[in-house]
C-alpha cells in the first residue's frame, strides 16, 4: 500500500486494515456467486452492479428487452435481505404514485379529519425503475430529490427514505415512441450507467438447459442490511493516493471542452459529482478485488460507467458517428497517469 501523505485529510488509523479487507472477501464473493447463478455469463456487468453497490450510487442499466435486468435487481434484493419494490415506469404515471400523498383521515383520537402522509413505492431499500424513460419529466423530476438527498417532500414536509437505499433503472435504447430522455440533472444522480449486453451461443445454451421459463432461480440470502452498510463504510476507508486523486482531478477536467483535443466536438463536460463519483467508485472496485488501496487501474476500469452518460456532444457529433463512450476511451489513453512534473511517468497501456 501506498503510504499516506502528509496532506491527506483522514488519519491512518481511519484507513480500512487487511484484516477488515480479508473479512469483507468471503461474503462478497458468495454474493458474486449467487448473482453469476441468476444471469449467466455476465461476470463483468455483475462486478459492475456490486462496485456500485459498494460505492452507495444508483444505476441506471440500459439494454434490449429479456437480458435479464429486471431478474438481476430481483436476484440482488433477496440475495441481500432487503425491502425492495418496482415501479414499472408508464406515460401516465404521477410524482404522486410514486413518492406517496397525504390521505385524508379520521383521527381516532380527536375525532377530527386530518392528513396523513401514506408512502409511495420509493419507500424501500432498493428501488427497481423499470423502463424509467417511459415516464413523463415531471414523474422522473420526483426521483431526483430522493436519490440525491435520500428523502422525498411532499406539501411541504420531509420523509426520509429507509436506509440503504438504492435506485437501479432500467430504459430501453431502441424503443422511441412513447419515451422520455432522461434529462442531464437526473442522469448526474446515477454513478453508473452500465451496458447490459446480450449473452452468445454458450450462454444460450446454459439458459435453455438451466433455466425455465417463469420460474424465477432460488437465490440464497448472504448480507444483512447491517452487514451491506458496514460494506458501504469500508469501501470509503479504503486509501485514495494523493497521485490518485490527482488523475481522477485532471480527467474529468478533460472532459470539457478546449481541454482536450478529444473533446472537440462536447458540448459539455462532466460535473465535480462525477469527479467524487470515479473516487468512491474506484475504493469501491478495489475493496470488492481485496485490496488496500485504489489505483490508476480502478479508475480506469470504473471511468466508462461513470463518465459515459456525464459527457453530452453537439450536434454535429451525429453527423461523423462520434459517441461519449468513444470521447472517454480516447481520454483514457491521452491522459498520462501522474503530471509531466512528477517523477516516474507513467502512460496508460
Amino acid at each position: 500500500m501506498l503510504p499516506p501523505s502528509k496532506t491527506a485529510t483522514k488519519a491512518v488509523s481511519e484507513t480500512a486494515t487487511e484484516t477488515e479487507i480479508e473479512a469483507a472477501g468471503a461474503p462478497l464473493q458468495r454474493l458474486r456467486e449467487e448473482l453469476n447463478g441468476v444471469l449467466f455469463g455476465q461476470e463483468a456487468l455483475i462486478d459492475g452492479v456490486l462496485t456500485g453497490l459498494l460505492a452507495r450510487g444508483h444505476l441506471l442499466l440500459e439494454g434490449l428487452p429479456g437480458l435479464g435486468k429486471t431478474e438481476l435487481v430481483k436476484g440482488l434484493a433477496k440475495a441481500l435481505g432487503m425491502t425492495t419494490k418496482r415501479i414499472q415506469f408508464t406515460p401516465d404515471l404521477l410524482p404522486g404514485d410514486i413518492t406517496g400523498s397525504p390521505i385524508l383521515q379520521e383521527n381516532a383520537e380527536t375525532q377530527r379529519r386530518e392528513f396523513v402522509f401514506q408512502p409511495g413505492p420509493l419507500f424501500a431499500n432498493l428501488v427497481l425503475a423499470d423502463e424509467i424513460n417511459r415516464a413523463s419529466p415531471k414523474t422522473q423530476s420526483a426521483l431526483l430529490e430522493a436519490m440525491q438527498e435520500r428523502r422525498v417532500t411532499v406539501m411541504g414536509e420531509s420523509h426520509p427514505l429507509p436506509a440503504p437505499f438504492f435506485v437501479i433503472a432500467t430504459q430501453n435504447p431502441i424503443e422511441l415512441e412513447g419515451t422520455y430522455p432522461l434529462p442531464e440533472a437526473q442522469l448526474d444522480r446515477f454513478l453508473f450507467k452500465l451496458d447490459v449486453p446480450r449473452a452468445g451461443a454458450a450462454v444460450l445454451e446454459k439458459i435453455v438447459t438451466g433455466r425455465e421459463m417463469g420460474v424465477e432461480p432460488e437465490v440464497s440470502p448472504v448480507l444483512s442490511r447491517e452487514q451491506l452498510t458496514e460494506l458501504t463504510a469500508l469501501a470509503r476507508r479504503i486509501y485514495l493516493p494523493p497521485v490518485v486523486a490527482n488523475y481522477i482531478a485532471r480527467l474529468v477536467e478533460a472532459t470539457h471542452p478546449g481541454c482536450s483535443p478529444c473533446t472537440e466536438k462536447v458540448k459539455f463536460g462532466a460535473s465535480p459529482r462525477a469527479a467524487l463519483g470515479l473516487a468512491v467508485a474506484a475504493r469501491a472496485r478495489a475493496l470488492l478485488a481485496g485490496r488496500l488501496n485504489a489505483s490508476f487501474e480502478d479508475v480506469v476500469a470504473v471511468a466508462p460507467a461513470v463518465l459515459g452518460h456525464r459527457v453530452i456532444l453537439d450536434y454535429s457529433a451525429r453527423l461523423v458517428g462520434e459517441t461519449s463512450a468513444g470521447v472517454v476511451e480516447r481520454l483514457l489513453k491521452e491522459i498520462p497517469f501522474q503530471q509531466l512534473d512528477m517523477p516516474g511517468l507513467l502512460a496508460p497501456a
